[in-house]
């Protein structure tokens, strides 16, 4: 039978001009008596997977054709589902018509008008289900067994069959897997797969994550074996080919306890300007095509930092052992050498492969106290003269990319301090120095060039792109600000600099750090693909990920790509493949991207509420993040956490939401609260099994409104 899914697809489509009952299809497509059952089992196939619709009568539609959509579900907290076209555009699915759709399952959706002329949805069929482990806690009811799921997106309790438990205990953390849900009037049915241990247990509170996000903490046998052989590929033959960098001042910065060192770099002056050196740990080399390392490193598409541990993407001997660029050990490199002139303009750059020796290895605190003070002690001797150039180029660097419009949100990361039993010695925010800032310069440099390198020979490539923010978004964003007296107009074609030139307005404002953080959520997510789009917040036409081999598997691809592009070109066998592999890369590492991210900002959340369970009582001074009808969030000064004061708990006055200023406001006091307002608030519960901390008000820089015809009271 010569016919394909597509053929089927198409007829219907474009061709057949109604739906047909599959007798007549097979008939309008020629297929033989002798074909007809395997013809029918290929239709089926196209039903299961949503690319076909049984009508009734039996007759079958192609979905675009009858106003369905395919997609996969994303559900809130609150129980509503959106679902994206192909075209971009987000339909809103409300909770009732959900049917039994959990978050991330691949559903059908009928699309309607609502009265305002909304496109709203209602699924009509689970094309299939997501897979996903489910966290929660193991109850023994009366009647029955059941799961509470950690996740608030799942608000069924899960039924578990008295022989399904894996004999749990009573509010032991689970694994459960759902096995039948057919019926949204009853609950799902489901077993309990592993057990992880009673909350409160250390190390349980990150197993949680590991294990709800699927994360892969232990390598396969065969995997840790084919690492240990890898540094048969380090040999003098490999190393007599490569350029010798060996004597140059190279030398790494990095995080106090990294041990996977994949860049180092060197600076110099010279008659044009000055010259930059990024010499990025060549993983191509030793994680070969195919093998069973290469397979794993892609299953698992980047390494998970979570506090206090790390899930690497590739086995300890390659990661920090063979790849990792240790002091005063040779180690095989991708080089970028990049000349710019007096001005930081780019002038040219060479890419080659190369053996170095690091002559320092270096944390970020270091080299900021040298740039600080001066003080040329210990590893400092060594490359004092080239950090003082560094410095200088890295200024220049940075100072054309923010006029350019470059988007530097500066946002906090959470730095989280654990002790051998994984709990919180110190919880604050990280200090961003500017040692960071110029490695950073420096890697973006070198990512650029390698896309701008490989986008000059005209030859297909795996680029890191982000793309403009969508309209409605910003306009929301827009409202928002207006709220607090600032001015961001907005409109279809914006260029990065105006958004630039708005955060400069928010520096030093109470309210900087909560509007960067808003304002970047109003942006898409930067992903990989095929297709150069270029990349929004770095206002950068070209750009791509070639920096990081030992923890993204994207970078490693590019590495391979660069090997292959011999002559200026791809061998003919390869770029026929491209497209589909390039697709298949950019899209699997864009998902393990957001699932990582997801499950670090899980367990950061985990450990900070961990930590205000111990501080109850404590008073905290904060700044509201966030408002809702029943109360406002607070971000507690430097810790990273967020609070809720609920309305509930302000015995003062009477409150009211208002929802087109989104403030409180108080009916008798005129009292408000805003958005950036100051507050000083205390601990008042913490729910660990929730994830969620309670607050009291204490004192508020909150402003007064006067009410109308009255006197000004005191609140």
């Amino acid at each position: 039978m010569n016919i394909d899914e597509h053929l089927i697809v198409d007829f219907l489509a474009y061709k057949a001009g109604r739906p047909l009952k599959i007798k007549e299809l097979a008939r309008a497509l020629k297929i033989s008596p002798r074909d007809y059952l395997s013809f029918r089992g290929l239709v089926k196939r196209l039903i299961d997977s949503g690319q076909l619709v049984k009508l009734r009568r039996n007759r079958l539609g192609v979905p675009s054709e009858l106003n369905l959509v395919l997609g996969q579900v994303s559900i809130s907290k609150s129980g509503y589902g959106t679902i994206l076209t192909e075209s971009g555009k987000s339909i809103t699915i409300p909770p009732a018509d959900m049917l039994t759709a959990l978050d991330g399952d691949k559903v059908m959706v009928r699309v309607e008008m609502d009265a305002e002329g909304k496109s709203r949805g209602t699924v009509i069929k689970i094309i299939e289900r997501a897979s996903r482990n489910i966290i929660g806690t193991f109850h023994i009811g009366q009647n029955f067994n059941f799961v509470i799921a950690d996740n608030k997106k799942v608000r069924r309790d899960i039924y578990i069959h008295a022989k399904l438990t894996k004999r749990a205990r009573d509010g032991e953390k689970v694994v459960v897997r759902i096995n039948q849900w057919a019926d949204t009037y009853s609950n799902p049915e489901g077993e309990v797969v592993e057990k992880i241990g009673l909350p409160g247990d250390p190390g349980v509170d990150l197993l949680t994550v590991i294990k709800g996000y699927q994360l892969a903490e232990e390598f396969p046998r065969k995997v840790i074996e084919e690492a240990k052989t890898a540094e048969d590929y380090f040999n003098p033959e490999e190393i007599k080919q490569r350029r010798n960098f060996t004597d140059e001042i190279i030398y790494t910065i990095d995080p106090s306890d990294a041990k996977d060192h994949d860049d180092a770099v060197s600076v110099m002056k010279t008659s044009d300007g000055y010259r930059l050196g990024v010499y990025i740990a060549d993983v191509s080399h030793f994680v070969r095509e195919g093998t069973l390392l290469d397979k794993e490193a892609f299953t698992r598409g980047n390494s998970v930092y979570l506090p206090g541990k790390v899930i690497p993407m590739l086995p300890e001997e390659l990661s920090n052992i063979l790849c990792s660029l240790r002091p005063n050990c040779r180690r095989l490199v991708y080089a970028t050498l990049i000349n710019f002139d007096n001005d930081g303009k780019m002038l040219n750059w060479e890419i080659t492969e190369g053996v170095i020796k690091s002559c320092a290895k270096l944390t970020y605190e270091e080299v900021q106290q040298y740039l600080d003070k001066g003080e040329v002690i210990g590893k400092i001797a060594k490359v004092a003269k080239s950090l003082q150039i560094a410095r200088q180029l890295a200024i220049l660097l940075q100072k054309r990319r923010v006029a350019e419009g470059s988007l530097d949100f500066d946002l906090p990361e959470t730095k989280i301090i654990l002790n051998k039993k994984g709990e919180i010695i110190e919880i604050g925010n990280r200090v961003r120095l500017e040692s960071h800032r110029l490695i950073e310069e420096f890697m973006l440099a070198a990512n650029k060039v390698i896309a701008l390198h490989v986008f000059r020979r005209g030859q297909k490539f795996l680029y890191r792109v982000h793309d403009k923010p969508d309209l409605e978004k910003l306009e929301a964003f827009s409202y928002l600000v207006s709220t607090l007296g600032y001015s961001f107009p907005v409109s279809e074609n914006m260029k990065p600099i105006q958004f630039t030139r708005f955060l400069e307005k928010l520096k030093g404002k109470p309210e900087e750090e909560f509007l960067n953080e808003l304002m970047l959520r109003s942006m898409k997510k930067a992903v990989y693909q095929s297709r150069n789009i270029g990349h929004f917040g770095l206002a950068f036409t070209h750009y791509t990920h070639f920096t990081s081999p030992i923890r993204r598997y994207p970078d490693l691809i590019v590495h391979r790509l660069l090997k292959k592009l011999k002559n200026g070109r791809y061998p003919d066998k390869l770029n026929k493949q491209l497209d589909s592999i390039l697709e298949n890369v950019g899209r699997h590492c864009s998902e393990t991207e957001r699932n990582a991210e997801a499950a670090e900002r899980e367990a950061i959340k985990i450990k900070q509420v961990a930590y205000m369970a111990n501080h109850i009582g404590q008073e905290y001074s904060g700044i509201i993040s966030g408002i809702l009808n029943f109360g406002f969030f607070v971000r507690l000064g430097d810790t990273g956490a967020e609070g809720m004061v609920r309305l509930s708990s302000l015995d003062d006055d009477y409150y009211k939401f208002e929802t087109e200023r989104f403030r409180l406001v108080g009916k008798r006091t005129g009292k408000i609260f805003s958005l950036g307002d100051k507050v000083k608030v205390g601990i008042l519960s913490v729910d660990r099994l929730k994830n969620e901390i309670n607050l009291y008000m204490i004192e508020s820089k909150s402003k007064e409104r006067h009410p109308q015809g009255k006197r000004r009271l005191k609140s």
